[in-house]
Formats: structure tokens, C-alpha cells, sequence
């Protein structure tokens, strides 16, 4: 028999999984109206605010006014963000295809694992700090990715593997949840690393956190 406790914690749980998979499909939604270019960037900030407030401060609004309103909020911002990450794979895919030499594929390799990461956390960066130019989120973006590169490789490592799991195992449950597993990963990656810089904020600085990169994003979240 359930307790009470362990029927409340099932609920939860199940919330949850519908509120990403809701999430998904609201991105879906948006990416499509928008003919992916209009779309895919605004969307993916929709996405990765709303995770931000529930991951980090507890926040569950109604989803879709939420989304809506999020995706309203910087549209052109987003947008263009966007689509400067769809040109660069556009180019960097084209270059690893059609490269002369194995050593400029392999660079191009190498920047579209780069462009990944900046994808990964762009969004977040720009809902969850006051930075606002577009190559400042870059900037941040790798920053995150790369001086957290432990948690970016166990995100990466868990996404491929539960990606993995429901493509062999349960296709259409894929399809259902979608970008919502890569954006619930980065949400834990981000939720640990804000945490971090939100207790720097109000702690004194050791010889880690006042390396020029966690300088760098402590100043961004402040600004």
C-alpha cells in the first residue's frame, strides 16, 4: 500500500513528466509557426525560461500562458539568436562534408561540438542573467559549457542514453518528450551552476571563484 507521502511524491513526479512533455510540444508548435527560422529561437528561450523557474525558484505557472508569454517577451532577440547558431551549423555541417583536407574537417568537427555547447545554454544564460548583448550570452554560454565541463559531459552522456533507450525501446514516447530531455539536462547544469554563483555573491571569493571566467559570469549575472 501507498502512504500518503509516497502517493503525493508520484503525483509530483507525474506532473512533472507531463509539464515537459507539454513543453515539447509547445516548442514543436512555436518552431512550426515560426517556419523553424522565426521559430526555433524564440521557442528554445520559451523553453529554457521556463525551466529556469521551475528548476531554480520553484516556479509552475500555467504552462502555456507561461510559454506564450516568454516567447513574446524578446522575440527578435531570440530570433536572431537563433538564427546565428542555424547559419553556423549550416556552415560548419557544409564544411565537414565537403572539407579537402581530414585536418579541416576535423577543426569543423570541433566547432560544431562548440556550437552544441553555445546551443545548450545560450538560452538559459539570457533567461536567467541581466546580460544582454548577443555576444556576451556566447561568451557566457561557453563558459558555462566548458568550465563545467565535468556536468555538460554527464548531461550529454544522460541525454544520449535515455535518447538512446526510447528510440530502441519506445519511438513515439521520444517523439513526445523531444527537446524537452536536452532542456530538463541543461536546467540541472544550470540550476547547479547559478546556484554556485548566486553563493559566491554573497560569500568571500576562494582562489576558484575569482578565476577570470567565474569573474566573468559572476559580473554578467549582476549587471
Amino acid at each position: 500500500m501507498f502512504s500518503y507521502e509516497a502517493f503525493m511524491r508520484l503525483n509530483l513526479f507525474l506532473r512533472a513528466v507531463y509539464r515537459v512533455a507539454y513543453l515539447n510540444l509547445l516548442w514543436i508548435a512555436a518552431t512550426a509557426l515560426g517556419l523553424v527560422v522565426f521559430g526555433i529561437g524564440p521557442a528554445s528561450y520559451a523553453v529554457a525560461a521556463y525551466i529556469d523557474g521551475w528548476f531554480r525558484r520553484g516556479e509552475t505557472p500555467p504552462v502555456t500562458a507561461a510559454f506564450i508569454g516568454h516567447l513574446r517577451t524578446r522575440y527578435w532577440h531570440t530570433a536572431a539568436m537563433g538564427w546565428i547558431l542555424l547559419a553556423a551549423t549550416a556552415i560548419i555541417v557544409t564544411n565537414i562534408f565537403t572539407g579537402s583536407s581530414w585536418l579541416l574537417q576535423f577543426a569543423n568537427v570541433v566547432a560544431l561540438v562548440v556550437i552544441g555547447i553555445i546551443a545548450a545554454y545560450v538560452f538559459a544564460v539570457m533567461a536567467a542573467t541581466d546580460i544582454r548583448s548577443i555576444p556576451r550570452q556566447i561568451v557566457a554560454a561557453l563558459l558555462i559549457g566548458v568550465g563545467s565541463l565535468h556536468w555538460t559531459i554527464v548531461a550529454a552522456a544522460a541525454v544520449a542514453a535515455v535518447v538512446w533507450l526510447l528510440a530502441s525501446c519506445a519511438l513515439p514516447v521520444l517523439v513526445l518528450f523531444g527537446v524537452g530531455i536536452p532542456a530538463a539536462a541543461v536546467g540541472f547544469v544550470t540550476r547547479i551552476v547559478f546556484g554556485q554563483l548566486d553563493d559566491a555573491q554573497t560569500s568571500p571569493p576562494t582562489p576558484r571563484e575569482t578565476s577570470p571566467a567565474h569573474l566573468h559570469l559572476a559580473r554578467g549575472t549582476s549587471e
